[in-house]
């Protein structure tokens, strides 16, 4: 009993922590760039969460997520438009529930056809979705808006509480109590039994057919449920911005989702919540500093996926079980000879990368490049050898502490075992 109490307390506490992270957060970071960084990290963390509900806990690798919050955009701007006019009598703190309303209802209509095949069938079917959607958004200009979108004021009807949703602090509320009920619910919906036949389904669907259970009726209703919070989040992201765009629809915001989700870590809940905070970093910070921020983010992602599939997320939760056995001082040499060398693969590979994009899109303003506070001169030959000479002594000491760690974590995770093994024994 007193181990569920404390489990208990110790669950209440990191809610409490995440509601008064998300209350003082503009009061800490209170510059108009971080107030509207801090609003589009929780519509990310919204969204991403509602994407794991397919791929981390069902399993389905959707390729076409953002119709659903692409829509609810579309349908929650328009209801915003209606509520300026007159023509609808809604406060807008209540507008984002259409928007939820409209993601679900295209998730009811799409999700029939898509959850009828798993694996790589439904992943295609999902992009098949995508591209129709995305074409109908160019067709249909009435009610996408064509290539110029569809925009709206959100200072529309009549105020509550004298909150009019004009400065952007408000805007932040509305969004983090959105996200804190969303987040909630999404977890809550992780211990019920649908959140964990649907991991059965995720694991073994054969044996949950044995079982008795329609699976395609399981990834049916996760789709629909998955459908409304990403509505939500795009109801959120319409308010936000005060135009949707077709882009809103696109593919490339359903690669986001995917591609943030599992650099976030798919197997662990709070996976996605980092996820979330990566996107809006990699999205308005990353793409200010260079014009390669995409690839630098694709060989993130391809590190990753070599070296830490689980994600941030699970190297955090692996480091914490070794923390815990008081094992992790043995592994700080290994990691901080981890450390200097990615940061010397990162200045070698960056270097090289940012002097072919400035020979290739601003050769003409001159030969050199303000990089890290250095001038790299492109026309040097020297500047190129010293890139590549850090670059290849970054990869070179980066393999050496691999193995090293690689034998440590496999030393340490055996004498972690050892205790386990002998209280089964007994």
């Amino acid at each position: 009993m007193p181990s569920a109490t404390s489990s208990m307390q110790r669950v209440l506490t990191l809610w409490l922590g995440f509601a008064l992270v998300l209350l003082i957060a503009p009061w800490v970071f209170t510059s108009n760039l971080s107030m509207t960084m801090l609003s589009q990290m929780g519509i990310a963390i919204i969204a991403c969460l509602s994407y794991n509900l397919l791929l981390g806990q069902g399993g389905m690798l959707s390729f076409g997520h953002a119709v659903y919050s692409g829509m609810g955009s579309y349908l929650t701007i328009h209801a915003l438009n209606a509520v300026g006019q007159g023509s609808l009598h809604l406060p807008v703190s209540l507008l984002p529930l259409i928007g939820g309303v409209a993601g679900m209802g295209f998730a009811v209509l799409l999700g029939f056809v898509t959850t009828r095949k798993s694996g790589t069938a439904f992943s295609m079917i999902t992009l098949g979705m995508a591209e129709l959607v995305f074409a109908m958004s160019l067709m249909f200009a009435e009610f996408f808006g064509g290539e110029a979108g569809v925009s709206a004021n959100r200072v529309a009807g009549d105020t509550v509480f004298g909150i009019s949703y004009g400065p952007q602090r408000q805007v932040y509320y509305l969004i983090a109590a959105y996200t804190f009920v969303s987040v909630a619910l999404l977890y809550a919906l992780t211990q019920t039994p649908l959140g964990r036949i649907l991991n059965a389904v995720r694991d073994n669907p054969e044996r949950v057919e044995f079982i008795g259970y329609n699976t395609q009726q399981v990834r049916y209703r996760a789709f629909i449920i998955s459908g409304f919070f990403a509505g939500i989040a795009g109801g959120l992201g319409a308010l936000n911005f005060e135009i949707v765009t077709a882009e809103v629809v696109g593919t490339a915001r359903s690669g986001a989702y995917l591609l943030f989700t599992f650099l976030g870590g798919a197997t662990f809940f709070f996976g996605p919540i980092l996820g979330g905070i990566l996107m809006v970093l990699a999205f308005v910070l990353l793409s200010e500093l260079t014009k390669a921020w995409l690839l630098y983010l694709g060989l993130v992602f391809l590190f990753m996926v070599v070296y830490a599939p689980g994600g941030l997320a699970g190297l955090i939760m692996v480091n914490v079980r070794v923390i815990q056995r008081g094992a992790f001082s043995r592994l700080l040499g290994v990691y901080a000879s981890l450390f200097v060398s990615s940061v010397l693969m990162l200045a070698g590979a960056s270097a090289l990368i940012e002097m072919i994009y400035h020979l290739q899109l601003n050769a003409a303003t001159g030969a050199d490049l303000a990089f890290a506070g250095l001038v790299l001169h492109t026309d040097v030959t020297s500047t190129w050898l010293s890139a590549g000479g850090l670059l290849l002594a970054g990869v070179l000491i980066f393999e050496w502490s691999r193995k090293r760690f690689t034998e440590k974590w496999s030393q340490i995770q055996t004498e972690l075992a050892q205790p386990a093994q002998a209280g089964e024994a007994v």
